[in-house]
């Protein structure tokens, strides 16, 4: 249900601000939550508020908390190295007048952040900008890296859990809920050769080769706001923030930033690997994150992002078979055009991965 103005701002009272506020209008382009930019009286922007998504966030008080857990510890850190304008450099999110870190309404979620003056943010994907991004994901993550494994929960129970995401496609598979699946064989076929290839991580992990850490888990460019001459102000978007693998967060980006097409692209010509772009974040991720990866890490980083894409490959080819019933789809075909143009992406990476790999070489 929409609110009124008058009801946002009596949502806005339920906060500890200590000024009046008039309005609260629709601010960015955010699929998740609402986001609202919200002005006082003096006409100036002061906060975001924003209507989470209980849906996909089903516990709100783990993910405030980890929110609260990772601004706070990386305040202290930007204290700690002599960073000015600290309240730019990091998310600053304003209490509850009860003490808590949201409010509900008896309907929904919400939560009050400062809003960051003089800033904004990219949705083009270029070489400089990949090389910031990668250095400000980087960074996010060494200031992080210190965390005690259980200061965080999983806000979404096994993102990037690479088995769990399998299991949910072999379910598919075998209960054929759309009697999609003789059209889709030769798909299925293709991500059953890769399966056991795609688990190392879990593998590694039971072994004890490899660590989780903190992780953002949407490192996309425009999840991070940059000052007016273009440099890193801070990383936001944390609702993802949670342990799991490096190979996530530049996996992540080089399925996103490095894809010459579209996510769902029809064309399958336009959808290759830039080479450019995955050297560029990855020098700049590697500048900043170096110090506490480890030589297993470092190797398996370009690894990360042929998993990643397989992930998303198998995730939306699970949602067409089942008939549909996760993504939001604009046409009957769209998760078998999106499982394609994925899959496409793959085959892409995995011709150049000898060269990728290789590119790693210059860390270890």
């Amino acid at each position: 249900m929409e609110k009124t103005n008058e009801q946002l701002i009596a949502i806005l009272k339920q906060f500890a601000i200590d000024e009046d506020m008039v309005s609260a209008v629709p601010f960015g382009n955010g699929h998740i939550n609402d986001t609202l930019k919200v002005t006082n009286s003096k006409g100036e922007i002061k906060y975001i508020l924003q209507r989470i998504n209980h849906h996909i966030f089903t516990n709100v008080d783990m993910l405030q908390n980890n929110i609260f857990t990772v601004t706070s510890h990386i305040r202290e850190k930007l204290v700690a190295r002599g960073e000015q304008d600290v309240d730019r450099k990091v998310l600053t999110f304003i209490p509850a007048k009860d003490g808590k870190l949201y409010h509900f309404d008896g309907d929904s979620y919400w939560r009050v952040c400062l809003f960051i003056p003089r800033s904004k943010s990219f949705e083009e994907v270029t070489p400089q900008l990949s090389y910031e991004a990668g250095k400000a994901f980087g960074d996010f993550q060494t200031m992080l890296s210190d965390l005690p494994a259980d200061a965080l929960g999983e806000t979404i129970p096994n993102f990037h859990n690479m088995e769990f995401r399998l299991k949910q496609f072999r379910d598919a598979v075998e209960a054929n809920a759309a009697g999609r699946l003789e059209e889709v064989k030769d798909l299925v076929a293709e991500i059953e050769k890769r399966a056991k290839d795609m688990c190392i991580q879990e593998e590694l992990y039971r072994e004890g080769k490899l660590k989780k850490r903190t992780n953002h888990c949407d490192t996309k460019v425009n999840n991070i706001m940059f000052d007016e001459e273009g440099k890193v102000l801070c990383v936001i978007d944390l609702d993802t923030v949670m342990p799991g693998f490096v190979l996530s967060d530049i996996g992540d980006f080089i399925r996103t930033g490095a894809n010459t097409g579209a996510e769902d692209d029809e064309n399958l010509d336009n959808v290759e690997v830039n080479l450019e772009i995955f050297e560029a974040y990855t020098r700049g991720y590697m500048e900043t994150a170096k110090a506490f990866l480890t030589p297993q890490e470092i190797k398996l980083l370009p690894y990360g992002g042929r998993l990643l894409t397989y992930m998303q490959t198998v995730r939306f080819l699970t949602d067409y078979i089942n008939g549909d019933t996760y993504y939001k789809i604009h046409s009957p075909k769209h998760n078998l055009i999106r499982t394609k143009a994925q899959f496409k992406l793959l085959l892409s990476l995995e011709a150049h991965a000898p060269e990728m790999d290789g590119f790693m070489q210059t860390w270890l």
